[in-house]
């Protein structure tokens, strides 16, 4: 397939970027895959810290409340049990490790349906350069703005590390910079619309298509 190639300033170039159908094209996008690899990413970014006390780690007297028969009431054994205010919590959360694993072919498939998803919706666009030679918000602001994307999440795929284009989006609510050996399956579907780089083309496809 191919996609018009446009400058920073929204408007076409009048040349075409020839893309490879195996990553941006494919005939069975799996919708499954993508289910998978955006489920793993999330569980990834949790940090599984949460804990609650235990009957044995509150503090608290042991002491039985009362005897244990002969009272008309409940059995007790301690004020530490779940049943009092302040007693231990039942089968609480306790720390845990959320990563699951998830095999590379899946997670390749994954991002090449994502990406075909969001050529077919239109949601691509081929950028020939940002221009930006040193950090400035308001330049990389009225790039996404030209492309209408300044009210919306974006995300420009680079071929390589550019700490200027970094430093540029990271004030800016909604915009995010990735290179492209690390563009994963949940910033494709999060994003509203994708800037990729032309020069991020080759690398892209080089790490889908291995």
């Amino acid at each position: 397939m191919e996609l018009e190639i446009y400058g920073k300033d929204g408007k076409s170039t009048g040349k075409k970027a020839k893309l490879n159908d195996a990553v941006f094209a494919i005939e069975k996008p799996n919708d499954h895959a993508i289910w998978l690899d955006v489920k793993q990413h999330l569980a990834n970014k949790r940090q599984g810290t949460a804990k609650t006390l235990e009957k044995s780690e509150v503090s608290g007297s042991t002491k039985k409340l009362h005897r244990q028969k002969g009272t008309g009431g409940s059995r007790k054994g301690s004020i530490k049990s779940p049943l009092f205010k302040g007693g231990a919590r039942v089968f609480g959360p306790q720390p845990r490790d959320y990563d699951f694993k998830l095999n590379r072919k899946v997670k390749d498939l994954a991002r090449r349906s994502a990406l075909t998803y969001k050529a077919k919706d239109g949601a691509i666009k081929v950028l020939d350069t940002t221009g930006l030679a040193a950090p400035k918000t308001k330049a990389y602001a009225d790039l996404l703005k030209a492309f209408q994307l300044d009210t919306r999440k974006s995300v420009l795929v680079v071929p390589s590390k550019d700490d200027n284009v970094l430093l540029s989006a990271r004030n800016i609510q909604g915009a995010k910079v990735v290179v492209a050996s690390e563009l994963n399956t949940y910033d494709i579907m999060n994003a509203n619309g994708l800037i990729i780089l032309q020069d991020a083309i080759a690398p892209l496809e080089t790490t889908l298509t291995k």
